[in-house]
């Protein structure tokens, strides 16, 4: 079963820092520039409605949650 795989536009970033602090577990932010670092591409399960969230909340869409299709048997 494949995990949900999280994506980062850091040239779309602004380093409003909602992701961080919405799934400190998954994101974090450049010391130097501010804007996001991912540090979990595929989050465990634990983590998913975190990083859900945290792409969400990104005043940028720079964070995307690309969540496999459920189906089959």
């Amino acid at each position: 079963m494949r995990r949900p795989r999280l994506r980062v536009d850091r040239e779309r970033c602004i380093g409003a820092g909602m992701c961080a602090l919405t799934a400190p577990e998954v994101f974090d932010q450049d010391p130097d520039d501010g804007r996001v670092l991912l540090l979990r591409t595929e989050p465990p399960a634990a983590l998913h409605a975190a990083a859900r969230l945290a792409a969400g909340v990104c005043p940028s869409g720079a964070v995307t949650l690309d969540e496999p299709e459920s189906g089959g048997t």
